[in-house]
């Protein structure tokens, strides 16, 4: 979640604007990239550095690129079940969850993390790409004199902290004893409100358990005001747990070790939730107060295909040779018939080999399928293996 981008999605056309903390990523001698159009950090020093000082300790990532949208009022959890493919109504206050938001013909137009933060007032947080797009949709499907729609994208920041030191470099910036147990008993996808103290100030932060890189770990979303002091708080207090500031590079590296699907590479419009194997988030049982179904938008092509054979399965690639595959490189079976393509792919710095996500016809979807991938005229071997390729030792999720 949320949700989280690749740099891939770069173009040079694009207008770059800064971000809260863009001062101290160009002090930090960060390469910042174009990105959805915002000036981002791809890397500060190297991008295996970054990976690998995540899984053994901690990143610290800017994700203030991501969309923060209100939506607020009495009618606020019906509005979101009619809008969104989830139950969030049956969500509980203090919960996220993961959802998509769909167009009338079941395709993905976003993947989406909501946060319920009372019983009136949800968080919904979208990829940078489509904040807009998620944005004018949800204004036009949660519509009525008991539901608010407010783009807060503007005033908020989003920091993230991810692995194993995580818990205890965000909770050393809590002074509050019930606040920092509070935080350090957070569930996986649970949020609360603490007050943090940042640069001998105080900030009031809404902290969730919840990332993007396969580690334990914490996202921040704050007042953009307030973001530098928080981040050179939690840099100060993490360096010696070896917490590094990661870019965007090191963070798709994760998210593909994680198996985690990508906006515009294993989720787009063409894309329905059971493509990629998520067709649980898809909730058809869903009812409204009067125990009716709801009818939300896509439901009915969704119906359709939660019951019917996939005609492409998304699967985990194992790299059998020395060279990576990339998004969009054709998937073939050994006779060098195609089977489909690759998705997102390139070398995992955790496991030593080439990996890559890739949908592929049903006939070939099965864990120990040998295949091969064309990358740039060469055949390189694979094999189809269980998603995540990489899942943290501790992690009962």
């Amino acid at each position: 979640m949320s949700n989280p981008e690749s740099p891939e999605a770069t173009t040079a056309t694009e207008p770059a604007r800064p971000g809260p903390l863009d001062a101290e990523h160009v002090a930090l001698g960060a390469t910042m990239t174009p990105f959805a159009g915002w000036s981002m950090p791809l890397r500060y020093t190297s991008d295996l550095a970054e990976h690998r000082a995540v899984r053994e300790a901690a990143g610290l990532f800017d994700l203030s690129h991501m969309g923060e949208i209100r939506v607020a009022g009495a009618g606020a959890g019906a509005a979101l079940d009619r809008a969104l493919v989830g139950h969030l109504s049956a969500l509980a206050v203090g919960r996220a969850r993961y959802t998509m938001l769909c167009a009338e013909d079941g395709g993905v137009i976003d993947d989406l993390v909501v946060y319920r933060r009372a019983d009136d007032d949800f968080l919904v947080v979208a990829n940078a790409s489509n904040a807009d797009v998620v944005l004018a949709e949800l204004e036009a499907r949660c519509t009525g004199p008991d539901v608010e729609v407010a783009d807060e994208s503007a005033a908020t920041a989003l920091v993230a902290v991810q692995g194993p030191a995580a818990e205890a470099i965000v909770t050393a910036l809590v002074p509050d004893e019930a606040e920092r147990a509070a935080v350090a008993d957070l569930r996986y996808y649970a949020a609360t409100t603490a007050t943090l103290a940042a640069d001998g100030g105080v900030v009031v932060a809404m902290v969730a358990r919840t990332g993007y890189t396969g580690e334990d770990g914490f996202e921040l979303f704050l007042p953009a005001g307030d973001a530098p002091a928080v981040w050179r708080s939690l840099l100060a207090a993490g360096q010696p747990a070896g917490l590094v500031p990661a870019g965007l590079a090191a963070r798709d590296s994760l998210r593909l070790e994680a198996g985690m699907p990508l906006y515009g590479h294993e989720l787009d419009r063409t894309t329905a939730p059971h493509d990629a194997g998520l067709g649980r988030v898809v909730r058809l049982d869903k009812v409204d107060a009067e125990g009716e179904p709801v009818p939300f938008v896509g439901r009915e092509p969704l119906r359709a295909r939660a019951g019917a054979q996939p005609s492409r399965v998304l699967v985990g690639l194992e790299g059998l040779g020395r060279r990576a595959a990339r998004h969009g490189y054709p998937v073939l079976t050994e006779s060098g018939i195609r089977a489909g393509y690759v998705t997102s792919g390139g070398p995992s710095p955790t496991l030593g080999h080439p990996i890559a996500m890739a949908y592929v016809t049903p006939e070939v979807c099965a864990p120990g399928t040998e295949l091969v991938v064309d990358v740039r005229g060469r055949h390189e071997p694979v094999r189809v293996v269980a998603l995540p390729f990489y899942r943290r030792p501790s992690s009962s999720t």
